[in-house]
């Protein structure tokens, strides 16, 4: 899938990539999450999950934080606020 930057308006690199360039696994973000917006100054990162929600970050490298909209269920369903991939 082709996706457009909608702030510089050219074209985006697949998601996969874009997180496999900041040492993050590719399957933190789920298959049908292709369409995003990344601004690279400010390091914001919101994904668009179809008929889910949309997930706004901060990518940083081997880091996901302030995430919002990201839930998981553990016992009860917990807010997810920080993704660190340690090495």
């Amino acid at each position: 899938m082709i996706s457009i930057n909608k702030i510089k308006g050219k074209m985006q690199k697949p998601l996969t990539e874009l997180v496999k360039e900041h040492d993050l696994p590719i399957g933190i973000f789920p298959r049908d999450a292709t369409n995003y917006e990344f601004d690279e100054e400010t390091r914001k990162l919101v994904v668009y999950i179809p008929q889910v929600c949309e997930v706004t970050c901060y990518l940083e490298k081997g880091r996901v934080s302030e995430i919002e909209g990201m839930k998981t269920k553990v016992l009860v369903w917990v807010k997810v606020t920080t993704i660190s991939h340690l090495v």
